[in-house]
């Protein structure tokens, strides 16, 4: 698998600045500090994970999926 290299959203005013891992893993940077790690779940869910342990967190985030859709729409170009 290649590497795929960092890029940015932007949602509103605030910019993330997103990079790869491993495949649909993502870190997540907000205000040039690491903010959240985030993995697909579905093709329309995406969930935030643990911090210390790296599993998911399930439950509903309206920030993280519109940052997943981003992501989707950047990787389609």
């Amino acid at each position: 698998m290649e590497m795929k290299e960092p890029f940015d959203i932007e949602l509103g005013d605030i910019i993330y600045s997103v990079f790869p891992e491993e495949e649909d893993a993502y870190v997540i940077f907000k205000d040039g500090m690491e903010y959240v790690k985030i993995i697909k779940d579905t093709d329309t869910t995406w969930l935030k994970l643990n911090p210390e342990t790296e599993l998911p967190m399930f439950g509903m985030d309206e920030e993280i999926n519109l940052i997943g859709e981003e992501i989707k729409k950047e990787l389609s170009q």
